[in-house]
């Protein structure tokens, strides 16, 4: 075995431009496709941690049918029993309390229909680092008069850190809800829906407000790895009383989105299909030419006594070798770029053409590339595989050979 294989790689380089051609078609396979997959992936990342982990959680409690129509009557009591029966479930680091219903704002002449948030301030940061997602202005306290804005809203209502909000809405049971708050803070969303929807105010604040004194409308639960949410989600259904509680996961919540990362990711696989079969032709091709040109030496190697599983192993090896050559450059090259790419998302926000446009899918046109080890092996790997499959034609063609025919030929 060691014999062919060093037969076969000194018979690569007997024709160096044919196996420089051949490598280069499989190196930009690799390149092109690690690329393709990584900006794709890394831009769908970027939109689930933008609207999933950035607010709504990737697992959420509930009253029992508050999610089909979102009615703070359905508000239920956050008890010490229950948030201990969450937070002990493995997996799950904290619990964040919400109390969530739509307002009228209004600061001058102008007003805007909003989401008014009620929250913990320092349980909310724990999740979603909303701190860190100031602007302008500063953090609000547990219980402080106050409100902090989304950058976006502020802009729609011209409204700065430091100016009077006022609040209207329905509350609690139907209850008249009016308040006017200092707005504490500006703070920027990833997704330019939450970005121009949300007015945060401290939980005994919005409580008092909505007439919904020590209720809530949610839950969300901050866990440690997005891959545990399946078995948190079937652990909840166990203990919790269904009767009175609804457990959704981020799918369940938002299932336009998962719809249209699958469609998204069936068209970016179409792609990446057709760029395969390109370079699958374009493989087979120079086996095909490699096997033609060499007929005659075939031919006296099993005329001379050469077997011919030895022979076509040989030959698969030297094709084998070449797809191992191209594989391994496109994975160095695509490894920096891919680096740059991660580092320097592409940013289309300076189109206000294209920022309107995805801002309607509910997310900024930036798209970072996933920098993981799988996107570079998963490419690599189906590349490879390709040349091996296509590498076993000279198994068939040596098979049928006839030594003297192809000395004559």
């Amino acid at each position: 075995m060691r014999t062919l294989v060093v037969l076969a790689w000194r018979n690569i380089w007997r024709n160096k431009r044919r196996t420089w051609i051949t490598a280069a078609s499989i190196f930009f396979a690799v390149l092109l496709s690690t690329l393709m997959v990584s900006i794709q992936k890394g831009a769908w990342d970027r939109m689930e941690e933008s609207v999933v982990n950035y607010y709504f959680g990737y697992v959420q409690i509930h009253g029992r049918g508050y999610w089909e129509d979102r009615s703070i009557d359905r508000a239920f009591a956050e008890t010490d029993s229950l948030r201990r029966l969450v937070e002990e479930i493995p997996g799950v680091e904290t619990t964040v309390p919400r109390l969530e219903s739509f307002a009228l704002a209004a600061h001058g002449e102008r007003t805007l229909g909003v989401m008014a948030v009620g929250i913990d301030p320092e349980r909310e940061h724990a999740m979603t680092r909303l701190r860190e997602r100031l602007v302008q202005g500063s953090y609000f306290e547990d219980d402080e008069e106050a409100v902090l804005v989304a950058e976006g809203m502020a802009e729609r209502l011209d409204i700065q850190a430091g100016d009077t909000l006022v609040l209207l809405s329905q509350g609690y049971h139907g209850v008249n809800a009016a308040g006017k708050y200092v707005v504490k803070g500006l703070i920027h969303f990833g997704s330019p829906e939450l970005n121009r929807l949300m007015v945060y105010l401290p939980l005994p604040v919005a409580q008092y407000f909505y007439g919904a004194d020590g209720l809530i409308t949610s839950i969300a639960l901050k866990v440690t790895e997005k891959d545990d949410v399946p078995q948190i989600l079937a652990t909840l259904q166990q203990r919790l009383d269904t009767t009175r509680y609804e457990v959704m996961d981020w799918h369940q919540m938002m299932p336009e989105l998962v719809e249209a990362r699958a469609v998204d990711t069936a068209g970016n696989y179409l792609m990446l299909l057709i760029l395969y079969l390109i370079v699958s032709f374009g493989i087979f091709g120079t086996i095909l030419m490699m096997t033609a040109e060499r007929t005659y030496e075939f031919g006296v190697l099993v005329a001379i006594g050469m077997r011919r599983l030895q022979l076509s192993v040989e030959v698969w090896l030297e094709v084998l070798f070449i797809a191992l050559l191209g594989t391994l450059l496109g994975f160095l090259a695509s490894f920096p770029l891919v680096y740059y790419f991660h580092r320097h998302p592409i940013d289309l926000s300076g189109s206000p053409e294209m920022a309107e446009t995805y801002a309607q899918f509910g997310f900024e046109p930036v798209f970072p590339a996933a920098f993981e080890p799988m996107v570079f092996l998963g490419q690599a790997i189906v590349v490879f595989i390709i040349t091996s499959v296509l590498a076993l034609y000279p198994f068939w063609k040596i098979g049928r050979l006839q030594p003297v025919t192809a000395m004559r030929h």
